[in-house]
């Protein structure tokens, strides 16, 4: 099965063919609840028998589980016939078991502590680790991962691992692209505003972002999205369904941003699927199809727990949208005026 591809090639150095609909590994790290390694197997089976060639892991997923899972399945198959992105910034050390990080988010996971590291040699190391973990001998992208408010606390301390990137890790991915190792770099984060200070002082690639150009979000759009479109960087969006509440819909409970949904969201995911359910569309499938809309976006990699949750994104990808719907997401003041 063939799904819609996207070539990106900034550089002239060849680039890369993705996939419009990406795989982020996250889930197969046991985020949140644990899954046996036979399911994680099965739930990668389908979404390459669907045709899915663009995988984005990171040594954080389960602490080193989900590049370690992607090992026996990428084993035998063509180097040249998938993209694959990891991360870097984070180096995993072995730790008693009492004593590792993620408690609460990843479950049945190597023991192990995170520490962040965005030096010129923790990048280089922090490469090295992935490439065991993950039996291959290259990587086509790598993103420097959560420079971030979020992941940081402190706008001071974000700036400081900002300036230890730039000043280390920013020189050792720009080396590697130029020695032709890697096809590009950048970062993966969950906030546009560290992006677009990184773009305006270097020489970036493609970004992630996870969960900040939505059915929900468009902020971006404001100065972020401009600079990508008008330097040719490239976008992936990761979350596109901002935690699950444009998958499962505004019901009790709802996930957003990691976290049950406030009311002002939930209202406002209530409108989108009204408006959805009036064009006969499920909210999903025009959650998925939003980002891409824009042309700097070459792919988008929802998460996938289950084979039915793959196969839920692949139906999305295949959609057809009818144009009413998204003037009419623009006419009901859900979606901003500019939005492609």
């Amino acid at each position: 099965m063939a799904l819609q591809t996207r070539h990106w090639d900034r550089l002239g150095n060849g680039g890369v063919t993705v996939t419009k609909l990406g795989f982020g590994t996250a889930p197969l790290g046991n985020l949140y609840r644990a899954i046996p390694d036979r399911d994680a197997q099965e739930i990668l089976t389908a979404s390459w028998d669907a045709g899915v060639r663009y995988i984005d892991t990171a040594p954080l997923y389960g602490l080193g589980l989900s590049e370690t899972r992607l090992n026996p399945f990428l084993r035998g198959k063509d180097r040249d016939s998938y993209v694959l992105s990891t991360k870097i910034g984070r180096i995993l050390t072995v730790t008693p078991p009492e004593q590792r990080d993620g408690f609460g988010k990843w479950f049945d996971v190597p023991a192990r502590r995170e520490i962040y590291d965005y030096s010129y040699d923790g990048v280089m190391r922090s490469i090295e680790f992935s490439l065991e973990r993950l039996g291959i001998d290259r990587i086509d992208i790598l993103f420097a991962h959560d420079l971030d408010i979020f992941n940081h606390g402190t706008q001071e301390t974000l700036d400081a691992k900002l300036n230890e990137f730039m000043n280390g890790g920013y020189k050792a991915l720009l080396s590697l692209r130029d020695q032709g190792t890697i096809k590009a770099f950048g970062a993966g984060v969950n906030e546009w505003q560290p992006c677009q200070w990184m773009a305006e002082r270097g020489d970036f690639d493609i970004f992630l972002l996870a969960g900040r150009y939505t059915l929900l979000e468009q902020e971006a759009l404001t100065s972020f999205l401009p600079l990508c479109e008008a330097r040719g960087i490239g976008v992936v969006i990761g979350g596109p369904y901002n935690s699950g509440i444009l998958a499962t819909g505004p019901k009790p409970g709802a996930f957003y941003n990691y976290d049950p949904a406030p009311e002002d969201v939930l209202e406002r995911v209530r409108v989108i699927q009204g408006i959805c359910e009036r064009h006969s569309v499920r909210m999903v499938d025009a959650a998925f199809q939003f980002p891409l809309r824009h042309p700097s976006v070459i792919s988008v990699i929802p998460g996938g727990q289950g084979v039915s949750e793959m196969e839920s994104n692949i139906r999305a990808e295949s959609a057809v949208i009818p144009e009413a719907l998204w003037a009419d997401l623009k006419n009901e003041g859900v979606v901003r005026e500019d939005a492609p």
